[in-house]
C-alpha cells in the first residue's frame, strides 16, 4: 500500500489543487491566501514539500496533482480501519451506522458496492 498521508494543512491545500488543477502557482498562492489565510511563502513551501514527496508537480509555474484524491482517501480509510477497528470492516460499519438511519437509496448503493466487492 502506497503511503499518501497528508497532514491537515496539506489536505486543505490538496483539496484546492484537486478542485482547480492545472493551476498557475501565482493564482494558487492568491487562493490559499483567501481561503486558508496563508502567506505566499507558506504556499510555496507546501508546493515544494509535496513536490519532493511526489504528490504534486510544479512545472513552468503550473501545479498539478500526481496523486488522485481517491488514492489519499483509500489510504486514510485503510489506516483508520486498521488503527481504530483492528482491521474489521463489519465492526467499522456497525459503529458507523449506530444511531443512523439510511435512506432506501443509500442502502441500495451500499448493497451494490458489497456485492461488487465479493470475490469467491
Amino acid at each position: 500500500m502506497e503511503k499518501f498521508k497528508l497532514f491537515d494543512a496539506e489536505q486543505k491545500f490538496m483539496d484546492i489543487v484537486w478542485e482547480l488543477e492545472p493551476i498557475n502557482s501565482t493564482q494558487l498562492t492568491k487562493i490559499c491566501s483567501k481561503r486558508l489565510g496563508w502567506k505566499k511563502s507558506t504556499t510555496y513551501t507546501i508546493i515544494r514539500k509535496l513536490s519532493e514527496r511526489g504528490i504534486v508537480k510544479n512545472e513552468e509555474a503550473t501545479v498539478t496533482a500526481l496523486v488522485k484524491q481517491e488514492q489519499v482517501q483509500k489510504y486514510e480509510s485503510e489506516v483508520l480501519l486498521e488503527k481504530s477497528f483492528d482491521g474489521s470492516l463489519p465492526t467499522f460499519i456497525a459503529t458507523f451506522l449506530k444511531d443512523k438511519k439510511l435512506s432506501k437509496r443509500e442502502a441500495e448503493e451500499i448493497k451494490k458496492m458489497i456485492e461488487e466487492a465479493i470475490h469467491e
